[in-house]
């Protein structure tokens, strides 16, 4: 895109739809996170799934951040190889490759740190038989009911933190849990006590305890501020906020300060088939729909429907025009583009953004 540094995006020059990421709201954002971390006793591990980008992953570092989350082995191979020297995989890993991937790493750069969760036996076993000359540092997951992956109860995470200790090529480091699913500050606050609680009961040196934090980061800063225990806070969808699902559920809406949408895309009209219906030329593959359909920036222009390649919706639309959207869940934004650009408020284009996902 070095073509088009300093030109609007609004001129077409790179087609439509497009999405865009503002730089100013992108970098707000970023701060705000690491500064809420920093002034509570946390530290921030932020999932890179949401973004998958080495641009944003070196911002984020640069604000602070102890290291990047990952879901799989194939992301921490990605962020690994933008530089990042603590991974840590908010998952169970089973898989072969990337545990032999992880082991040679580990084995090869000492200054290397690689963290992965467990909730049984087998897992445990399946870490210890691809280990190499250093131990897999595990975190053993606490999870609830209705919920993921994690042992449901704080005796069962003691038994298995108590088997990863006895078996060779393995390390406990700490617990996980994930409090996102949850409905209530209530219910948070005692799925954080329960957390605390395995804490205490681990017999490690500087404890970690990781947690979720995009929806609760306001009730965790609260609660686990006298923990002892090293706080990973692994939020993600902070970094480019949204229009729709956590502009509703964003802990700002309860404390002071705010995240801001960073995300926007443009697409064109390109029917007007009955008074008042349009058809607009966005679909499923260019914009996020599973957590909430693109939100329009016009007033009096509603979404009906989205479809592959067209987003069906009532308003008072020319063929032709060009109109704005945020959109609602970031974590399904990035995935739908190799590329973006980043612009200012005037939106002229200052940089790009690179994307990584299905990269081997």
């Amino acid at each position: 895109m070095q073509e088009v540094l300093g030109r609007s995006v609004l001129d077409g020059e790179l087609g439509f739809p497009l999405m865009v990421v503002h730089q100013e709201a992108l970098g707000h954002n970023i701060a705000t996170m690491a500064a809420f971390a920093r002034d509570h006793g946390l530290e921030l591990a932020p999932h890179a799934k949401t973004h998958l980008s080495g641009e944003i992953a070196a911002a984020q570092l640069a604000a602070g951040a102890w290291g990047l989350t990952v879901a799989t082995t194939r992301q921490a191979r990605l962020v690994r190889g933008f530089g990042v020297d603590r991974v840590m995989v908010a998952n169970q890993v089973v898989d072969r490759a990337g545990l032999e991937w992880a082991a040679a790493e580990l084995a090869a750069h000492p200054g290397f740190e690689f963290l992965s969760f467990a909730d049984s036996a087998a897992g445990v076993d399946i870490l210890a038989g691809h280990a190499g000359s250093r131990p897999f540092r595990v975190l053993v997951e606490l999870g609830h009911e209705g919920g993921r992956a994690g042992v449901r109860t704080v005796e069962e995470l003691v038994e298995l933190a108590g088997y990863v200790q006895r078996t060779s090529g393995v390390e406990l480091a700490g617990v996980a849990g994930y409090e996102g699913a949850l409905k209530t500050a209530e219910e948070v606050r005692k799925y954080l006590d329960l957390l605390q609680e395995a804490v205490a009961y681990l017999r490690v040196r500087n404890p970690i305890l990781s947690i979720g934090g995009s929806q609760w980061f306001d009730v965790i800063g609260r609660e686990l501020v006298a923990t002892q225990a090293r706080i990973l806070l692994r939020s993600g969808a902070y970094v480019t906020h949204d229009d729709g699902y956590y502009r509703e559920r964003t802990p700002f809406n309860r404390i002071d300060g705010e995240l801001r949408p960073a995300l926007e895309v443009f697409a064109q009209v390109l029917s007007t088939p009955e008074p008042g219906l349009a058809i607009i030329g966005l679909g499923k593959r260019d914009a996020p729909y599973d957590e909430g359909l693109p939100i329009p920036r016009r007033p009096g222009v509603t979404v009906l429907k989205m479809q592959d390649q067209h987003t069906v919706v009532r308003g008072d639309l020319r063929v032709g025009e060009l109109v704005a959207f945020g959109v609602s869940h970031p974590c399904t934004a990035f995935d739908k583009w190799r590329r973006l650009p980043v612009v200012d408020r005037d939106y002229r284009v200052v940089g790009t953004i690179n994307t990584h996902f299905g990269d081997f």
